[in-house]
């Protein structure tokens, strides 16, 4: 069989929903036919390999592991779901404790068991704070890991999708930047639905503001609405995106839907948080969105919430202060 790559791909908290779906679907694509699985849940974690084992991919090279120096030991890229999942009534900054010490324990854990790994992608919440706390204690460089943060834009094209009764190729670009959370920027200047400027369309009978502001708050409620109905958080949707985000880093088709990236340029500094991305064989890259007043300003704000994140987890001892991080990680 064609695989893209032969390199040891290990999914962290395969036993779990997200990370289960990860694996399947990295097989389907074909990634790699060398897949680790790892969960600190056995049982679960055996169950899903026996699962794998019965879809019968031919070629593939399925191992699991409750130990995480076998599972990380020649990983070349790791996707980790490994965190709690989000519940009813929860935000995903309700996770931030809990979640940012498994994340500083698995950057921890990269630097020793795997530290010549090429791309790691975080998916567990806050997806933006994990993912920072994971790069500063793995000492990979900034362009070696990010977050998933495509799925904002994506259900920001659903909503266009079914407002304006148009197939999803007719919508062009549809964004959202900063934080993982609530607290995100949706923006408007960047889409185009069949050809027209989203901002055109806005405020007249085609898109009320009424109208918009609803589509804005399905789009950042996108998680709550999914554990509403289905009475728990979402998993096929962040499992499909994350493995595209790792064939990209793998050499497959670029990922340009926006991506969780470190920055510090001066406008934003030392976050890990949504920007217009690319994800490549040589990692992930960004520009910063320019957008109009309105936009600048949510995502100013969006950043604002992430440093009171970052800044709680230093005050929990969790993270070092900033000024320690580059004796962590020569690399920041």
């Amino acid at each position: 069989m064609n695989y893209l790559s032969k390199d040891k791909l290990t999914i962290i908290g395969a036993a779990g929903m997200i990370g289960s779906n990860m694996a399947q679907t990295a097989l389907m694509m074909k990634l790699t036919p060398n897949i680790c699985l790892y969960d600190t849940y056995l049982p679960g974690l055996e169950g899903v390999a026996e699962e794998l084992y019965h879809c019968a991919f031919e070629g593939a090279n399925i191992t699991f592991t409750s130990d995480i120096e076998e599972a990380l030991n020649g990983a070349s890229y790791i996707l980790n779901s490994g965190g709690a999942a989000r519940k009813a009534g929860m935000t995903r900054e309700d996770l931030l404790k809990g979640n940012a010490e498994i994340a500083a324990q698995f950057g921890k854990d990269i630097k020793r068991y795997c530290p010549e790994v090429k791309h790691v992608v975080v998916i567990f919440n806050p997806a933006d704070i994990t993912g920072l706390i994971t790069l500063v204690y793995s000492g990979l460089k900034p362009n070696q890991v990010s977050t998933l943060a495509g799925l904002d834009s994506t259900r920001l094209q659903s909503e266009l999708v079914k407002y304006f009764k148009v197939p999803a190729s007719e919508i062009e670009n549809c964004r959202t930047y900063g934080g993982h959370g609530e607290q995100m920027a949706v923006f408007v200047s960047t889409t185009k639905i069949n050809g027209i400027a989203l901002t055109d369309l806005l405020a007249t009978e085609k898109l009320p503001l009424s109208d918009w502001e609803a589509i804005r708050n399905r789009v950042v409620q996108g998680g709550k609405l999914i554990i509403d109905l289905r009475g728990r958080s979402s998993f096929q949707s962040p499992s499909y995106l994350s493995v595209e985000m790792m064939r990209a880093a793998m050499g497959g088709k670029p990922f340009t839907w926006p991506s969780g990236v470190y920055v510090s340029n001066g406008k934003f500094d030392h976050i890990m948080m949504a920007m217009e991305t690319n994800i490549d064989k040589s990692g992930v890259h960004y520009i910063i969105p320019d957008g109009n007043r309105e936009e600048d300003k949510a995502l100013e704000n969006s950043y604002l919430h992430l440093c009171k994140l970052r800044n709680e987890v230093i005050d929990m001892g969790i993270l070092p202060h900033i000024a320690e991080w580059n004796s962590i990680n020569p690399n920041l």
